[in-house]
C-alpha cells in the first residue's frame, strides 16, 4: 500500500496557514526538528498521522515528548530522521557511524534550513533535507518535501515552495 508523506523542518514555532492544505493530502506528516512550541505538533497531529523529532532549538518539555533520532520501517523501507545530520559526505559527529549500523534505505534531516535531495552511494541511501517551513533563519524560502512511498521505492518526490518566508515589520 502506498503512503503519501510531507516532509519538514524548522518551523520555529511558527505554522503556515498553507502547510495544512497539504498535509491534508497525505498519509503521514514528519517533522524533522526545531518545532519551536507544541501549537505546532498540536495542529499537525489533528490533521494525519506525525512522526517528530527534536531540535536543537527545543526546549525540554519538547525533549520530553520527542525522540532526537526515530528509526522505523515504513512500506519496507528503513527510515532514520534526526535533526543535525549535516550532509553526504560530510555528515554530523556520530552520523556516519550510525548510518553504517542502521543501514537505513533513506535518511533525514533539518537544521541547515537549506533543503537538499541526493543519492549517498557511500551508504547506499536517500539524502533528504526539508529546508525551512518557518519564518525564522537565514533561509530566503520557506519549503517542504511531498513524496511517496510505496514497495520499498520511494518516489514522486515533489519539492513544495511557499514562498518568501514573511518579513519582519520594519
Amino acid at each position: 500500500m502506498m503512503k503519501k508523506i510531507l516532509l519538514l523542518s524548522d518551523t520555529h514555532s511558527f505554522l503556515d496557514p498553507r502547510v495544512l492544505g497539504y498535509a491534508e493530502a497525505v498519509d503521514e506528516i514528519w517533522h524533522a526538528g526545531d518545532i519551536g512550541s507544541f501549537e505546532v505538533t498540536d495542529a499537525l497531529e489533528k490533521i494525519k498521522p506525525l512522526k517528530v523529532v527534536y531540535g536543537n532549538i527545543d526546549n525540554a518539555r519538547i525533549r520530553s515528548q520527542f525522540d532526537e533520532d526515530l528509526f522505523f520501517t515504513i512500506e519496507g523501507m528503513c527510515v532514520f530522521m534526526t535533526h543535525i545530520g549535516g550532509k553526504p559526505p560530510r555528515y554530523a559527529k556520530g552520523i556516519a557511524e550510525k548510518l553504517e549500523r542502521l543501514k537505513p534505505d533513506i535518511f533525514i534531516c533539518g537544521h541547515s534550513h537549506i533543503l537538499k535531495v541526493a543519492f549517498d552511494k557511500k551508504h547506499n541511501l536517500l539524502f533528504m533535507n526539508p529546508g525551512a517551513a518557518g519564518k525564522h533563519g537565514f533561509h530566503k524560502k520557506q519549503t517542504m518535501i511531498r513524496f511517496e512511498i510505496e514497495a520499498g521505492e520511494a518516489k514522486n518526490l515533489v519539492v513544495i515552495e511557499l514562498g518568501d518566508k514573511p518579513r519582519k515589520n520594519l
